[in-house]
């Protein structure tokens, strides 16, 4: 039954459609305060206040909350009420169902909100992930953030969810990486600055939940092949970001809440998993389910382990840093069931690609999936973090995995202590949140549903573009062909039939060699997706183990790498005794990071490169990587494939990708017999012994003791002092960004666009790296002149990912990937434009920044799935500062779509069935928005005419989806809103 009647009493009798800018109450259930008794236990995990940074941990506080409803209406009236609502909003509407939590033996963990005694019928259907986002609701209800309704209507989920409501969700942690996280840093930096000028208080920007920042984007592969590469890269990382990195240990300490893990550490989402991921967190005394939004798509992986984790942009995650709710649409939910168990020589790796192509299929943007099903208990932990890993490649918010016995015994193995496991069980049943396949099923209810049976699964990879082609092994040989003949595209290079047998000679290092198509010269064991999971880690070494055996070799100028996601990999492949195997094929170990996956792959060799680029060779890379766009992994390597860590070595073992591996062999064996794909493929029985054997609890406990003691490189590091940041006008790495310029207390309103060209038309599937990559800066490029200029020289360049703290270099290098397709340019491929009004060919920034000087708008016409790919705020703010005032698209991915409202452009939807191409757009035309020039005359999801100076109308679905995007878009972007926020209250 509705429980609303009574639960509103508060928000009934002082109803407003218009909230209060600067309402600023405290709420002692948000956040509670930890018992500062317990504070000093010293202990080494951050699962307990007593840990090395538990103040930032674990440190209460008292939270903002502002409405967080768009914000329209007069501050003075706001102000009238303040008082009379601030003993209201301490208070929780279900303090009725906050219950104790008895231990076994006796004693207590602590307290919690019980979502039994609701004795609601309804919760019994509701995934399992839903219950997390309704136990939240509960948790933070205080009748202005989080009200009674909104707790209804999770409750009504089932009927709800399909009427696309607006909930609001506060996680109860944020996790960056450096990439993401530098320029998260540099923005609250330039929020002290502001509010400084603003004549508030600075220190009212500062995170109020913990904030844990893994650096694990810097490392490039500029090593491989040595048994050194370890130490030779991290010392180039250090020297190329030695100036990010002091900036980074300087937010640790000036900010509260915030945990930085050093370099040379490990991937971000491995040491999530593996460390940082409470599953239920006990924050003095409150227990509650552990969740997390992370400025990284793959923040997803977490879903594995049960905590419910998704990617966000960096300037919602900042919003939330600062006790801002989320505002979501309440997802629909799809349920997968698996059954059945995986077939002999099939891998996770396997498994998620084909999962990713059923579920693209099927279409999940915008929804949870949840699995479940008698297939569960053949899963481990680890592969279904690989199945939760992949979420952003199949559209999905999240991939969900309730805890079960497979998750407590995997927090057991990863070193977590008895106590706190059962804890996290004894608090998860007590909820309804703990999945026991021994006992019976209550049906719970989806809003659609898939099944897969694991038997069906079978071996493959996907590419040569994009993670959800799949190609089945069998049939790789056949589709490598059918890509060379079909026409430039996805699937297709346009390689004319009398070249596509091409051999070009070369000499490396003073013996001959040749590459032809499809020859591998970059093979890499990298990626929080594949390393994380020690049976594909170690079956690639039983490969690696077999091959050596039988005398096979890898090409010299293959470029072979391993970078595990943390130094527990390391430790048991040297415990197994394969290691050696490894390094004998050239996949020595060259650094704990990202690398080859988000493209700091490093130079091939010269002479590799000669060749390729000279012969126009479609060279190809094998990665057990997540993403595969082209111009992402290597600027030279046009076909990617992903697969498992297995088949990579497979792969450099056999040179190519044009082989067919049940008919033709991978190599000749020291006694010259041919030696096939099957005499070097490890059983499944093989891989489990050894697993079983090498992968130890104290692998993960002494890893992870040691992991916040840093190293010297990082340990030496001078920091600034001081809670506001001395920008140095000379750094070509952190630069006081122009976001706040100008900035005054009330809101712009909404700005009109009028007469807009065009700066760029694409076509579909546009990712967030071609718009901003990561990768290295092309010495031709605007962003590598203005680093020239200032004397940087090209070996120094370092990449865009690295330089995201400074806005000159991320504007200039925005629509800077090499590979960008214009319409505009009818064929050419690369970064450049047509600057309409003179017809000129120019860089993207350079026109871009012609227009403004012009004093004219622009705007961005696009296909579907526009920005899919990785969580990159600069993706938004880099548009933004080159003048773009809307997008205008056949769809969006889900977090860039976000990331564009909070930075203040207008992204708008093409009508079903239509596009530029079938409205007759050609680019060239002027674009006229008509909006409502008040926001309180907008809707959210309304239909808007746009008009064009030929003659053409055609009429678009605004994108702004909900009212606190709106207010975002008043107030000229989410951070502004913040801080006027947070200047009028009186916290």
């Amino acid at each position: 039954m509705p429980i609303i009647g009574t639960l509103t009493r508060y928000s009934s009798r002082f109803s407003f459609t218009r909230p209060f800018s600067s309402f600023s109450f405290s709420s002692s259930n948000a956040f509670p305060t930890p018992n500062p008794s317990t504070t000093s236990i010293s202990l080494s995990s951050p699962w307990s206040p007593g840990h090395p940074n538990a103040a930032r941990h674990f440190s209460g506080g008292r939270s903002l909350l502002s409405h967080r409803a768009q914000i329209r209406s007069s501050a003075a009236l706001g102000r009238c009420f303040e008082r009379r609502f601030q003993s209201i909003a301490t208070k929780n509407s279900f303090e009725g169902v906050l219950k104790t939590l008895e231990k076994q033996g006796g004693g207590e963990f602590g307290r919690y909100y019980s979502l039994p005694a609701l004795n609601d019928p309804r919760i019994d259907r509701l995934p399992y992930s839903i219950r997390i986002l309704l136990e939240s609701a509960i948790r933070n209800c205080d009748e202005f953030q989080v009200t009674g309704k909104d707790v209804e209507k999770i409750i009504d989920w089932e009927n709800s969810s399909p009427k696309q409501v607006e909930i609001p969700f506060k996680p109860a942690r944020v996790l960056l990486q450096d990439f993401t996280g530098v320029p998260a840093v540099v923005d609250l930096a330039c929020m002290r600055d502001a509010m400084n000028k603003l004549g508030g208080d600075s220190n009212k920007i500062n995170p109020l939940v913990p904030v844990d920042l893994v650096i694990d984007h810097s490392v490039q592969v500029d090593v491989a092949r040595s048994e050194n590469a370890v130490q030779a890269n991290m010392e180039l990382e250090f020297q190329r970001n030695k100036e990010r990195f002091a900036f980074l240990k300087w937010g640790s300490n000036a900010f509260n809440n915030m945990l930085v893990v050093p370099p040379g550490s490990g991937i971000v989402h491995q040491v999530n998993l593996e460390y940082l991921g409470r599953v239920v967190f006990n924050n003095g005394g409150m227990l509650y389910p552990d969740s997390v939004v992370g400025t990284d798509s793959h923040t997803t992986m977490i879903d594995g382990l049960g905590v419910a984790g998704w990617g966000v942009g960096g300037i919602e995650a900042e919003a939330a840093m600062l006790g801002q709710p989320m505002s979501m649409v309440l997802p629909g939910v799809v349920g997968f069931r698996l059954s059945g168990k995986l077939k002999n020589g099939v891998t996770a790796t396997d498994l998620v690609l084909t999962v990713t192509h059923m579920l693209r299929k099927h279409g999940v943007v915008g929804k949870f999936v949840e699995f479940y099903g008698e297939g569960m208990s053949g899963l481990s932990l680890a592969d279904r973090a690989t199945i939760a890993n992949m979420s952003p490649e199949y559209g999905a918010t999240m991939g969900f995995f309730p805890v079960d016995h497979v998750t407590l015994q995997y927090l057991k193995l990863t070193g977590r202590s008895d106590d706190t496991v059962a804890m996290i069980e004894s608090y998860l049943r007590a909820n309804k949140m703990f999945v026991d396949y021994n006992q019976p099923q209550i049906e719970r209810v989806y809003s659609s549903y898939l099944e897969l049976n694991l038997e069906d699964v079978e071996p493959c990879v996907s590419g040569p573009k994009r993670p959800h082609d799949r190609v089945p092994l069998k049939e790789m040989k056949v589709d490598w062909h059918s890509c060379l003949d079909n026409e430039a595209g996805f699937k297709g290079f346009a390689v004319p039939k009398d070249s596509q047998n091409k051999v070009a000679e070369f000499s490396f290092h003073g013996t001959p060699a040749q590459i032809k198509h499809g020859d591998v010269v970059i093979a890499a064991i990298t990626s929080c997706t594949n390393t994380s999971n020690p049976s594909v880690m170690l079956g690639a070494a039983l490969v690696a183990k077999k091959a050596c055996e039988l005398g096979l070799e890898v090409k010299p100028w293959i470029k072979t790498s391993l970078a595990p996601g943390s130094g527990v990999v390391k430790k048991y492949l040297e415990k197994s005794g394969l290691q050696k195997y490894l390094n004998q094929l050239g996949f020595h170990i060259v650094g704990y990071g990202c690398t080859t996956c988000i493209g700091n792959s490093g130079d091939l060799d010269e002479s590799v490169s000669s060749a390729i680029s000279e012969n126009d060779i479609v060279a190809a890379a094998v990665l057990s990587g997540n993403r595969n766009f082209e111009g992402r992994v290597h600027p030279l390597t046009r076909a990617n494939y992903l697969a498992s860590p297995p088949l990579v070595v497979a792969y450099a073992l056999a040179g190519t990708v044009d082989i067919d591996f049940n008919t033709e062999p991978i190599g000749t064996s020291k006694d010259g017999k041919k030696v096939y794909f099957r005499d070097v493929w490890p059983s499944n029985e093989e891989i489990a012994e050894v697993v079983q054997s090498s992968v130890l609890p104290d692998m993960f406990r002494g890893t992870y003791e040691s992991i916040t003691k840093g190293n010297p490189m990082w340990n030496q590091l001078p920091v600034p002092s001081g809670s506001l940041y001395s920008w140095d006008p000379t750094s070509t790495y952190i630069h006081e960004p122009p976001y706040f310029k100008n900035m005054t207390l009330s809101p712009p309103g909404p700005h009109p666009v009028k007469n807009a060209y065009c700066l760029l038309n694409f076509g579909d599937s546009i990712t967030t790296d071609h718009i901003s990559p990561a990768g290295s800066i092309h010495k031709d490029s605007p962003a590598a002149k203005y680093l020239m200029e200032r004397g940087v020289e090209r070996k120094d360049f370092n990449s865009y990912g690295s330089r995201r703290g400074n806005d000159e270099v991320m504007a200039r290098g925005t629509f800077a990937n090499i590979r960008l397709v214009n319409k505009l340019l009818k064929g050419e491929v690369g970064p450049k434009t047509i600057h309409i009004l003179s017809g000129e060919k120019l860089s993207v920034f350079d026109a871009a920044m012609r227009y403004k000087t012009e004093g004219c708008d622009t705007v961005i016409l696009a296909g579907a799935e526009y920005g899919s790919g990785s969580s990159r705020d600069w993706a938004a703010k880099g548009p933004m500062l080159l003048g773009v005032k809307a997008v205008i698209a056949k769809s969006f991915e889900r977090i860039h779509r976000s990331n564009l409202v909070g930075m203040g452009i207008v992204p708008l939807c093409f009508k079903a069935g239509e596009d530029a191409d079938s409205l007759g757009l050609t680019g060239h035309e002027r674009y006229t928005v008509n909006l409502p020039s008040s926001v309180s005359d907008i809707k959210p999801g309304q239909d808007v005419t746009v008009t064009t100076d030929s003659g053409k109308s055609f009429t678009c679905t605004l994108r702004f989806d909900t009212e606190v995007e709106l207010a975002y878009y008043n107030h000229g972007g989410i951070l502004p809103y913040v801080i006027r926020n947070l200047t009028g209250s009186k916290q």
